[in-house]
């Protein structure tokens, strides 16, 4: 490499290019606004302005709701708690490692539509009543974890 090969890391130099410094410069006059009309007068119209139209953004309905206090809560079937031996903690991040929930969101829920065969003892953030009815009756605990 030699000092003619030197050029600047890309990206690192920025536009320094001054509009409207007189015609010597290349870009003066008008400064890139062309001859008259709305666009080359100061106090040019805002982005999405139809020359007075009822905007786009205006015209079309409002639809659906979003409600910002809503909990992203993951459902989880008792029959992917068989995939625990006997006798083994079940808390969300063992869930999350043995595949039976993808995400745990803000948090994770036992519902109780299948049979459950072993002691476990499941620690999550909360439970259907037929969920922790099956699981106190195959002789393990239900326990609710606080997020």
């Amino acid at each position: 490499m030699d000092l003619h090969n030197l050029r600047p890391a890309e990206g690192s130099k920025h536009d320094n290019f001054r509009r409207g410094r007189g015609h010597g410069s290349g870009n003066g006059k008008t400064a890139g606004y062309g001859h008259k009309g709305q666009k080359a007068r100061s106090g040019a119209p805002r982005p999405g302005f139809e020359g007075g139209q009822m905007p786009l953004y205006r015209r079309l309905p409002k639809r659906g709701f979003t409600c910002y206090n809503t909990k992203d809560i993951v459902a989880v079937d008792i029959e992917a708690l068989k995939r625990f031996e006997d006798g083994a903690v079940v808390d969300e991040q063992a869930l999350l490692e043995k595949g039976a929930v993808s995400k745990i969101g803000d948090g994770v829920k036992i519902i109780g539509n299948a049979d459950l065969d072993r002691k476990l003892t499941v620690k999550v953030t909360a439970f259907s009543a037929a969920a922790k009815e099956k699981i106190e009756a195959a002789g393990g605990t239900a326990e609710t974890i606080g997020r």
